[in-house]
């Protein structure tokens, strides 16, 4: 099982979501570094289960546990950074009657082909608890990329189902994105996305939506051409998330309805010398190689396949039965999904960021 993302800022994520606990090894964070350990808390507050009425119940505190990488003042020592989050609210109960049968649409039966076996007590590896070790790991290089490049990274929810939200990415802040629980920052459009995850889940169903990546600091000369394009890590870091389904950049398919003319992005150079587009269709990248402008993106989320409604399915003896859903879970995955597609980026960023550093000195 493939569990490493990254080159230079390389992580491994451990855990299961009904095991002891979940968590990540840091490997190539650079030495000398303050390491904000509140912050990388905040991060996981944001992703935690229970923190509102639309997300899933599960009650977990999600206190991180740095075990290794740290000076005793808290510098960052250039070696391994462990860090864990314990369970403490795994209800493996719920799950008894999946032991056998493989949930429609979940990683259930996939697993168990591949492996042979799985850990069918809450999903495993397959369940976004998972994504602890991404979030933690994320929020050491948001703080990399902050302080030492200037890069900022926002995401949040741009769709729910059929409710969309008309931002313009130059306005939002972080404020506003936590405004309101469902992560929008646009607050009109935020309360009727509540009232319908709301809907949805008494009904006992889930909903999907969109959420759009935003950076800015970003400068031009980042990405390794050519199966490291800059998109191209995006674009895996997105589809590497639990329930992700589609990516796109800049223009997306969009674009495909444009003229080149119509499509290009000018270059223009002020009185500094220094170059910027006045359109980005491009969505801040071209050629796999970062161009100065916002990295624009969107992240495409399924509705969460577990539903409160019998389907039909089957079981290991391939025999055709009866499933119904239990347990906590998420209704919408896009609100705890914002701080996860956030440290993704960033990952991908820092690790570009590394790997320009150490190829050209100016």
């Amino acid at each position: 099982m493939s569990s490493q993302f990254g080159h230079l800022f390389r992580i491994s994520t451990f855990g299961e979501s009904h095991g002891v606990g979940v968590g990540v090894v840091i490997d190539g964070c650079p030495p000398g570094f303050k390491l904000d350990i509140e912050a990388i808390q905040n991060e996981l507050d944001r992703r935690k289960p229970g923190q509102s009425k639309i997300v899933t119940q599960r009650k977990e505190s999600d206190q991180v546990e740095v075990l290794s990488g740290l000076s005793s003042d808290g510098l960052t020592l250039g070696t391994p950074i462990a860090m864990m989050v314990r369970n403490s609210d795994a209800r493996s109960r719920d799950y008894d009657d999946m032991k056998d049968k493989y949930r429609p649409s979940h990683a259930d039966f996939t697993y168990d082909e591949k492996y042979g076996l799985r850990a069918w007590e809450g999903g495993g590896r397959a369940s976004a608890r998972e994504t602890i070790g991404r979030v933690a790991a994320g929020a050491v290089a948001k703080q990399i990329l902050k302080e030492q490049f200037g890069v900022q990274i926002l995401a949040w929810v741009e769709r729910v189902k059929d409710i969309s939200a008309q931002i313009n990415p130059e306005r939002v802040t972080l404020e506003l994105i936590e405004a309101n629980i469902v992560r929008c920052p646009d607050s009109a459009t935020a309360e009727k996305m509540i009232a319908l995850i709301e809907e949805t889940r008494k009904a006992g169903d889930t909903v999907g939506g969109v959420i759009r990546g935003y950076c800015t600091g970003v400068p031009a000369g980042w990405g390794e051409p050519v199966f490291d394009k800059l998109e191209a890590d995006l674009a895996k870091a997105m589809m590497s998330l639990p329930a992700s389904k589609g990516f796109t950049i800049g223009s997306g398919f969009e674009g495909t309805y444009l003229t080149g003319h119509e499509h290009n992005d000018p270059f223009h150079a002020d009185a500094n010398k220094v170059v910027s587009t006045p359109t980005n269709y491009s969505g801040g990248i071209q050629g796999g190689i970062t161009n100065g402008m916002p990295i624009d993106f969107e992240v495409a989320f399924k509705p969460v396949a577990t539903i409160m409604h019998e389907q039909d399915t089957v079981n290991r003896d391939r025999e055709n039965v009866k499933i119904s859903g239990k347990g906590r879970h998420d209704p919408c995955v896009l609100p705890r999904a914002v701080p996860m597609v956030e440290a993704m980026t960033a990952l991908v960023l820092v690790d570009h960021a590394l790997r320009q550093r150490a190829l050209r000195i100016d």
